[in-house]
């Protein structure tokens, strides 16, 4: 029986299926192995070589890498990125939170109106409202730091709403009806009893907030002009100087270490990823 198992498991179909997901998963991987590659390499064999393996290992291409240019060093701009992504998904996932249990639990006047007009912002490319936003955020003052930046996530996004929205209509309503003849409000419902069994999606947004947050680059382009503000993305960018030679060993090092906040919360949060992508929408 064990012979059949394992003889069935190397049919011709299955180690073809397996050889095609292997060079397909390389194919994706490869920018990344290389770029790590790259950052171990001298700036001479970084585009006279091909091969993964650096010829002698250049450890300090992070060390100038992180001690960038002047007194500002690599460790500002890490911590302006985890402020700016940290608080923008705390305020994403609540605001989100609040707003799709409104239009799932609440009814009220025009609601389907306001609705399809949140769903339509999800539409609107982000260039359409970049201008006037700037304006905005300019006459308030607020340009040249991390307001514009964060302020609007603490007002929900569309994205998230819509994905709680579908996980909060997949909650049996009778236990809202139950903790309404219990004397429970609309605040004390949502707090004690949606809010918990949101948490597979609420995960999911929190992942995925951060990792966009911390992968931005056109929002702090426009708002922070200060070297001091930078996020890591900004950062990266100021490496490149056309009108000089470009330190790529360093830039591939600093893009390396970009890289571990973002691994590190896909590692740890991976099961509750899947799992809210996979239940969010489906009845209990």
């Amino acid at each position: 029986m064990r012979a059949e198992t394992i003889k069935r498991k190397l049919s011709p179909g299955n180690v073809l299926y397996l050889a095609g997901m292997f060079f397909f998963g390389f194919v994706m991987v490869y920018p990344i192995l290389w770029m790590i590659s790259n950052s171990f390499k001298s700036a001479t064999e970084i585009f006279g070589s091909a091969s993964l393996l650096p010829k002698a290992f250049q450890l300090d291409n992070y060390a100038r890498g992180w001690k960038f240019i002047g007194k500002i060093t690599f460790t500002t701009f890490f911590k302006n990125s985890f402020l700016y992504a940290i608080l923008a998904t705390v305020g994403t996932v609540f605001s989100s939170a609040v707003v799709a249990f409104g239009f799932a639990r609440i009814r009220f006047r025009l609601r389907g109106f306001w609705f399809a007009c949140m769903f339509a912002t999800m539409i609107i490319p982000y260039q359409v409202i970049m201008i006037p936003q700037f304006i905005i955020f300019q006459k308030l003052g607020w340009v040249n730091t991390m307001l514009p930046l964060i302020v609007p996530m603490f007002l929900g996004q569309p994205f998230f709403i819509f994905l709680m929205l579908q996980f909060i209509r997949g909650i049996p309503i009778e236990l809202d009806e139950s903790a309404w003849i219990d004397g429970c409000g609309r605040f004390r419902i949502f707090r004690s009893i949606i809010f918990p069994l949101l948490q597979p999606a609420l995960i999911t947004t929190a992942i995925f907030s951060f990792y966009w947050r911390w992968d931005d680059f056109l929002g702090p382009l426009l708002y922070l002009n200060k070297t001091k503000l930078f996020t890591v993305s900004l950062a990266l960018r100021m490496f490149s100087d056309p009108m000089s030679s470009t330190d790529w060993g360093a830039i591939f090092a600093m893009g390396t270490l970009s890289l571990v906040p973002v691994l590190a919360v896909f590692v740890a949060f991976q099961k509750h990823l899947v799992q809210g992508i996979t239940t969010t929408g489906m009845k209990n």
